[in-house]
């Protein structure tokens, strides 16, 4: 299958998956996303991809559907609980680090067969998740704070969704591309390579970003059939 056609099928899956979560277990179902897309995000992103015609890695759709849970949950219930899903995430990365560094340190026995393939991937996580932990804290938090920013400017308007949405969102991601991709791949691939990654990264977060408009708008008319009181 075409990655092109997997690029279009992961936008539906994980931004829907955003959207069925909600529906099922309210906040909390939006917290569980917005885990899951940071830790196997860093693990997508290990993996160099061809897109269109470009070099980019695998994790963009997947860690850009966060940015959709951070403003459904700012739009539906405020700046706190948006806020609290960036802590949870970045917690859980914490420990994913601490986990997966002292998987490697044991010593496997003679019927072990996967620990190589586990330090190839694991080998890489001190390096991606710091880079990965730096861009997200960063970003994220200056998603919420624009969100909020530009909601004081233009009010509780669902004419208003999409700017707030779409520009809260570019702008951070375009700040934690910058700051993931330097730290994480820097000196890793030929420097054409390097920034063909830089920018197709954030062309197709970008991409994401607009496409998830639609999913903003739903969310809005969602009534979750669980919610934490």
């Amino acid at each position: 299958m075409p990655n092109e056609v997997i690029f279009i099928l992961t936008v539906l899956i994980y931004l829907g998956s955003v959207l069925g979560l909600y529906k099922l277990f309210g906040k909390n179902g939006l917290y569980a996303f917005a885990i899951f897309g940071t830790l196997l995000g860093n693990i997508a992103v290990c993996k160099n991809i061809d897109l269109f015609g470009a070099s980019t890695t695998a994790g963009n759709v997947l860690y850009a559907s966060t940015f959709l849970v951070t403003d459904i949950l700012s739009e539906k219930y405020g700046k706190k609980a948006a806020s609290r899903a960036v802590a949870y995430s970045f917690s859980v990365m914490v420990l994913w680090l601490l986990g997966s560094q002292l998987i490697l340190w044991f010593t496997p026995n003679a019927n072990d067969y996967i620990n190589e393939s586990l330090k190839v991937v694991f080998g890489l996580v001190p390096r991606i998740t710091l880079a990965s932990l730096a861009g997200f804290i960063v970003s994220q938090n200056l998603d919420v704070f624009l969100y909020h920013l530009i909601w004081s400017k233009t009010g509780n308007s669902k004419k208003m969704l999409w700017l707030r949405n779409n520009g809260s969102t570019l702008t951070s991601q375009l700040i934690d591309t910058v700051i993931f991709t330097f730290l994480a791949f820097w000196g890793v691939y030929p420097n054409p390579v390097f920034f063909s990654i830089l920018i197709t990264t954030y062309v197709f977060k970008a991409v994401v970003a607009l496409l998830d408009t639609p999913f903003m708008y739903l969310s809005r008319k969602i009534k979750p059939l669980s919610e934490e009181q």
